[in-house]
């Protein structure tokens, strides 16, 4: 028999941890190739485990809400039948073996993955006990005279995780119904008022926001856009435009070329500040605030987004719009970006006054696209016409940002918009 270490896998350059947040498999069940085991959880982006090999999942050594640095041991997978090849050999089912030699079946990373050194004070028992039990009544505070009573389901009557954790859920229903308080994330304090705890994503995003306001000198201009020939040129080219490239396109990519081009104007605008020295960013990253079906944002990124093509974006931005709903984008898809955008006019707002995403120094909020009247120069005269007109809304980081270099560059957005070829092909 062959035992796989299924470890937490590296989700990016800087992290260096993540959370369980759910097991979608049990200990026993057998497992497939590319099945997902666990669903975990970094500061950035929520994603799914799959594993890597065929077996049965014989151990889980983290709960759900554990947090667990990268490169450790999360589960044991059996990987080889025994030798009637018909079941697969579990960790209870060794015999004729001490308890020693028992965790020695596992790698040292495992045995050190779960350091024991005590379970609360007591006469320690001379029933055997796994590492992973032994963790848990530690964090549990469970005795070893209480271990001693639960009833094992496992081979040889030995208490198994789901054992102990049964024993837990059994404790707290008796505290429950001595307390008559419910054990509910959201609950009523009163016949008006309905209390909801924050998720783990609001928890962050709110750190984050609070962070940043207290980083960043934040100012916001605003600027107006005429977009009637973009609007005009995506109504004429959108189905031709779908059959060719078996994309949508949506007016997000053509204002993000614009600002890719902005940014290459105006170098000083893709930077972030570390101390006192101000990193220019040679890369054109742009960040594209995606609201999740939750109600949470995410901020995929499209990386060197001055090099891309129209259609090349608008894939981009399709993809990542699709899988940000789905759960499914990956740990450095949302990481490196040097500016943002969120279009706030999606949700029919006109304009907004965005926060900046550290570690960069401007943000850009596209507002609404209404129909307005508006003076309109001619070779022969200026003229009051109905036009599709948008307001943009820079915030930027005053401390390295001054207001002629922050306007100069909302202006060049605009312009870029404004001075879309609306006879181009694709």
């Amino acid at each position: 028999m062959t035992h796989f270490e299924l470890v937490m896998p590296k989700m990016g350059e800087s992290i260096i941890e993540a959370t369980i947040l759910r097991w979608t498999k049990n200990i026993g069940d057998l497992i497939e190739i590319d099945d997902t085991l666990v669903e975990i959880a970094t500061d950035k982006v929520d994603t799914d485990v799959p594993s890597p090999v065929k077996g049965k999942l014989i151990d889980i050594l983290f709960n759900e809400n554990d947090v667990v640095p990268v490169g450790q041991t999360i589960a044991i997978i059996a990987t080889e039948m025994d030798a009637d090849e018909k079941t697969y050999i579990s960790q209870d089912v060794i015999t004729n073996e001490s308890p020693v030699n028992h965790t020695e079946t596992y790698s040292h990373d495992y045995q050190t993955a779960i350091p024991v050194t005590s379970i609360a004070p007591t006469v320690k028992s001379n029933r055997f006990y796994s590492p992973l039990v032994k963790n848990m009544a530690l964090k549990e505070n469970i005795s070893y005279e209480q271990l001693d009573t639960i009833t094992g389901t496992g081979m040889q009557g030995r208490v198994t995780k789901n054992d102990l954790l049964n024993y837990l859920e059994s404790i707290k229903k008796v505290s429950s119904s001595k307390s008559n308080t419910p054990e509910k994330i959201v609950s009523r304090t009163s016949g008006e008022n309905e209390i909801i705890e924050m998720d783990r994503m609001r928890k962050l995003i709110a750190d984050h926001m609070i962070m940043s306001k207290r980083t960043s000198a934040h100012v916001t201009s605003f600027a107006e856009a005429d977009v009637t020939e973009i609007v005009l040129w995506r109504e004429k080219i959108k189905k031709p435009f779908e059959v060719k490239y078996q994309q949508k396109i949506t007016f997000t990519p053509i204002f993000i070329q614009a600002v890719a081009k902005a940014l290459r104007d105006f170098p000083l605008i893709n930077i972030s500040v570390e101390g006192d020295k101000i990193i220019i960013k040679k890369d054109i990253n742009i960040g594209m605030a995606t609201a999740l079906p939750s109600g949470n944002l995410i901020v995929p990124v499209i990386k060197n987004a001055d090099t891309l093509s129209l259609p090349e974006l608008t894939t981009k931005v399709n993809n990542f719009a699709d899988r940000a709903r789905n759960n499914q984008l990956k740990p450095d898809e949302v990481q490196g970006g040097t500016f943002t955008t969120t279009n706030v006019g999606t949700f029919g707002s006109i304009m907004g006054t965005p926060i900046i995403n550290q570690p960069q120094v401007a943000i850009l909020a596209i507002g609404a696209i209404k129909k307005k009247p508006a003076v309109v120069e001619t070779p022969y005269g200026d003229l009051i016409a109905i036009r599709h007109l948008m307001f943009l809304s820079l915030s930027y980081d005053h401390r390295v940002v001054d207001g002629a270099l922050g306007s100069s560059f909302l202006r060049r957005i605009a312009d870029y918009i404004e001075n879309f070829d609306g006879n181009q092909g694709f």
